[in-house]
């Protein structure tokens, strides 16, 4: 409603997963490190956490988009199946062909494929997001799978992306196997004050029609306060706080998003 209003090609603040509004934090350019590190390295199994709304989905797409084209990969979104069917949708997401009968079948195509690829000079990258809902079957199944290596290097990179209740889950004696595998973890924290302030800027950037335009934000420095101060720094709550507020701004028909309108956005949004 508010876009034109706003002189924007489209909403900035969607609380989809969208690469294009990835915004590069300290905290989110380490993680994206970590990850291309322990990927191109072949260290086995990574973990990454961080809280709800830090943008970890974020940044599991926009790590399919920037890695090289040898590394094959998977992305599981929700992995709330039991233990064979995950591997079918592991073996339907990296397009391997056929008729697979059991679970042996499926773990022995999976490790031809991957003798295949590593044979070609191609990696192959597994990310299973909201792992923190992995029970502990489909937990072992991902140690078994991280089992497949030649004498020299791994052949599937698996990334368990999940909110903090993972390293918990991790901590569990009968999965210690898995937990020791573990050769990179790192854990998202919320944007820090600048943080917010440049992450909103750079989300209005890229969603500005006019190019002209590109340094003008609505918000005024009282309303970025408010804006940190009531999200904690975590990206979704600040979406969905601009957005409202945005959308205020255009019902008032003014283009100055001040310290009132996002108080009054804040009650309607967090009550």
């Amino acid at each position: 409603m508010y876009k034109e209003f706003f002189h924007l090609k489209e909403n900035p603040f969607n609380v989809t997963a969208d690469p294009q509004f990835f915004f590069s934090s300290s905290r989110h350019t380490e993680a994206f490190s970590h990850l291309l590190y322990g990927i191109r390295q072949r260290k086995g199994i990574l973990v990454i956490t961080g809280e709800v709304g830090t943008g970890k989905t974020t940044l599991c797409r926009t790590l399919l988009n920037r890695l090289d084209e040898n590394i094959k990969t998977a992305l599981i979104l929700n992995p709330n199946f039991s233990a064979t069917q995950l591997l079918h949708l592991i073996i339907h997401d990296l397009g391997i062909e056929g008729t697979f009968r059991n679970k042996f079948a499926l773990v022995n195509a999976l490790n031809t494929f991957l003798i295949q690829e590593t044979g070609q000079g191609h990696n192959v990258a597994l990310i299973i997001d909201e792992a923190q809902n992995l029970r502990t079957q489909q937990l072992e199944q991902i140690r078994l799978l991280s089992n497949l290596e030649t004498e020299k290097e791994k052949l599937l990179q698996i990334i368990l992306v999940g909110q903090p209740e993972l390293c918990e889950k991790l901590k569990l004696a009968s999965i210690r196997q898995l937990n020791q595998r573990i050769s990179v973890r790192y854990h998202i924290n919320p944007l820090d004050k600048e943080e917010s302030r440049e992450y909103i800027k750079h989300r209005f950037k890229c969603a500005n029609a006019s190019p002209e335009n590109n340094d003008h934000v609505p918000f005024t420095d009282e309303a970025f306060d408010l804006i940190y101060e009531s999200s904690g720094g975590i990206p979704r709550k600040i979406n969905i706080l601009c957005d409202r507020a945005l959308l205020a701004g255009y019902t008032q028909g003014t283009r100055r998003i001040d310290e009132k309108i996002v108080q009054s956005s804040l009650e309607e949004v967090f009550a």
